[in-house]
């Protein structure tokens, strides 16, 4: 394993948890206002997209600590994406710094807000708003298929669905062909 990698696929149930651990980081600034708590909160995400959880103190903490005490069974999901979505945040929380330092207090803040927002609905509903952005990239060929190929195919994510699908598709193909031929 390389020293900066980004693990993929990425346990779910971890991600929600990290995304826990950022709304409550958000959460405090958003309410005491100092900006020393903006060092924690940026550090984290540049750690988590040069290496995953290795270097974030949060990271290891889901990882090591609360993860393995629940249900053993956890769905995984493609780790590029959510990459792309710490990275996001990264740039977000970086901005958010600058500001502060530059007495933009109001668009640090702003910036936080947006995070917090993010981390609410990844943590809470398991909708993670970067990873859709993702996904629409890779339709419009802005990121190229081959970085993921697993969020293309729908069978290593959800196989039920994906075999509903497909057998939905035969059906149709059947019932074109029983038309064709009455």
């Amino acid at each position: 394993m390389r020293l900066f990698s980004f693990p993929n696929p990425v346990n779910e149930a971890s991600a929600r948890l990290v995304a826990a651990g950022v709304v409550v980081q958000c959460a405090a600034f958003i309410v005491f206002r100092e900006g020393w708590q903006l060092i924690p909160l940026a550090y984290g995400f540049v750690a988590r997209v040069a290496a995953g959880p290795r270097f974030s103190p949060l990271g290891q903490f889901v990882t090591r600590v609360v993860t393995p005490r629940l249900a053993p069974n956890h769905r995984r999901v493609p780790g590029p994406p959510k990459r792309f979505a710490q990275a996001i945040c990264a740039t977000l929380s970086v901005g958010a710094s600058v500001a502060w330092l530059l007495d933009a207090h109001a668009v640090a803040i702003v910036l936080v807000a947006m995070i917090a927002a993010a981390a609410t609905l990844e943590s809470v509903f398991g909708f993670c708003l970067g990873c859709v952005i993702f996904n629409r990239l890779m339709a419009w060929n802005v990121i190229p298929a081959d970085v993921c190929e697993a969020c293309n195919d729908l069978s290593l994510r959800w196989p039920k669905v994906a075999d509903r699908v497909v057998a939905d598709q035969l059906a149709g193909d059947q019932l074109a062909a029983d038309s064709a031929t009455s």
